[in-house]
Parts: structure tokens; C-alpha cells; sequence
């Protein structure tokens, strides 16, 4: 799977998320996106949250003297590379790789530069005692994949979460999914087992549908969202498939959602359920 670079919307000309309306990101037009276009009024404003200031899992300002990245690399526990490709840094700030979006600091997230992502498509087919439900407009099977309401902005999203730093990628996907849809921390050890025996069936035959950039509302011009996204198709419905679904971490809500294009989710990932209507000729 090659990385895609997008054209971002979700993070340009409204108010920056979590802070009231008091964050106004400025306007930048389409056709002053990318940073080779000319833009001498460009003007954006400054915006760390103060919430992550100090946290462990936050870089420090980067005007702390000791304070040194290594930008593009792994550094240290970090990983700083970008699956866009290099970016570019100026004036010792990284550059977002697809251009303005009226906000310079870190806004809510942790890393300066790409900070790291992993969303688990998990999805079965919708059936009708035993048999499979047909749209009746495309005449195809109709696919359900798990969804989340977030806790922060209400909106329905995939299940997933940020990279702890040295984890797999693997194991970031089956955890979020784990924790978000299935309420795992809180629930007893006797169940915790079934669970993941449940999950190793499904979670270790996954397939990657999508790579790079994340059109996310919280993106800065120096700190912005990458994720991996991979499918873990139920194909029989036995597995998870037939387990009760529990929101819990970040989520409010967590349900089974047809698979439809006319869906409203959280930054792009409308965009990588198309990918799996592609790929396993399902209602779209």
C-alpha cells in the first residue's frame, strides 16, 4: 500500500476543536494550501493547549534549549518519520506536508510533526436469519463495520488510537479495538481471556487499505495525524462477529453501521471504507 498524501478540509477555515470557539483558524483558500503558493498576508494563529504541557506523552516547546529532535528519523522512542515522505522543516519547525491550515503550535496533539495512528476496520456481513442482506438498489451484499462515538467531538469514527512509543503497529490495532469497542479495561479477568482469544482469531490475519495523512480537525502546521488503517473481515460473523460490543476509553457509544456512502464520520474515514466496497464488492 503506497501512502497517500490528501488535499485536507476538516483542519482549514472553522474554529480549532475543544476550545469553546475562542481558536480561529486563519482563512486560507484553496488555491493557498500548499506552501508554493505565495500567501504574504498569511497570518496563523498561535495555539498549544495547555492540557498538554508536561505529559509524558508530549513533546516538550521546542524552544527548550534541550529540547533536540531529530526530525525524519527515529529518535529515540519516537518515531518522527512521516509516511508521506520527508518533510520539510523551517525556521526549526516542521511544515505540514499538505500545506496550511491556519494554525501554527501543536494544538491538542502530542508530537510536533506526524504524530501516529492505527485504525482497526473491523467488519462482518449483515445477515437475516443466516442469509445475507442485499441492498435493494445496488442488488449487492450490505457490509457492517464497527463504529465509535467519540467522546470529544460526538462524532462516529473507526476504533482507533494513538502509537505508544516502540509498540507495533499490530499490537496498537488489536488494543484500541479492545479497549474503545469493547470496554476492556473494565471488565473481569474471566473476561478479558475470552475476549482476546476471540480477537487473535480475527486480528491476526489483517489487510492494509490505507497509509499516510489523516484530514484531521486537530492538525496544525507543525504537528499533524498519520494513521495506518487495516481490515479485519469477520467473513463467517463467528468471531467478532458475535461479540457484545461496549464503548469505553474515548467513546461514548460503539454499534455495528451499514456501510453506505453516504456516511458522516470523523476526518477521513469515509474514505477508507470506499477502499473496502472496492475491494470486497459490497453495497457502497
Amino acid at each position: 500500500m503506497i501512502a497517500k498524501i490528501m488535499f485536507h478540509y476538516k483542519c482549514r477555515n472553522n474554529h480549532y476543536p475543544n476550545t469553546n470557539g475562542k481558536i480561529v483558524r486563519f482563512h486560507v483558500p484553496d488555491d493557498k494550501v500548499s506552501w508554493h503558493s505565495p500567501y504574504l498576508m498569511y497570518n496563523p494563529t498561535l495555539y498549544t493547549s495547555t492540557r498538554i504541557v508536561g505529559q509524558p506523552w508530549a513533546d516538550p516547546d521546542l524552544n527548550e534549549s534541550d529540547f533536540q529532535p531529530s526530525w525524519n528519523s527515529i529518535d529515540g522512542y519516537v518515531n518522527r518519520i512521516s509516511l508521506t515522505g520527508m518533510y520539510e522543516i523551517k525556521n526549526g519547525y516542521p511544515l505540514n506536508p499538505c500545506g496550511r491550515t491556519g494554525v501554527i503550535g501543536r494544538g491538542v496533539l502530542g508530537r510536533w510533526g506526524p504524530n501516529h495512528a492505527a485504525d482497526p476496520i473491523v467488519t462482518r456481513w449483515k445477515k437475516s436469519k443466516n442469509e445475507h442482506v442485499f441492498n435493494k438498489n445496488s442488488d449487492k451484499p450490505i457490509l457492517q463495520f464497527v463504529a465509535i462515538q467519540r467522546k470529544d467531538s460526538g462524532e462516529w469514527a473507526l476504533p482507533g488510537g494513538m502509537v505508544d512509543s516502540g509498540e507495533v503497529i499490530s499490537n496498537t490495532l488489536k488494543r484500541e479495538f479492545m479497549e474503545e469497542a469493547m470496554d476492556l479495561l473494565h471488565k473481569s479477568e474471566e473476561d478479558v481471556i475470552q475476549i482476546e482469544k476471540e480477537m487473535e482469531k480475527i486480528f491476526n490475519d489483517g489487510e492494509e487499505v490505507f497509509c499516510g495523512y489523516v484530514d484531521d480537525p486537530r492538525n496544525t502546521d507543525n504537528a499533524w495525524m498519520e494513521t495506518i488503517a487495516t481490515l479485519f473481515h469477520d467473513e463467517k460473523g463467528d468471531h467478532v462477529g458475535m461479540l457484545k460490543l461496549h464503548a469505553g476509553d474515548d467513546a461514548v457509544g460503539v454499534k455495528w453501521v451499514d456501510l453506505d456512502r453516504n456516511l458522516k464520520l470523523y476526518a477521513n474515514h469515509v474514505s477508507f471504507l470506499e477502499e473496502i466496497a472496492t475491494k470486497l464488492k459490497c453495497h457502497w
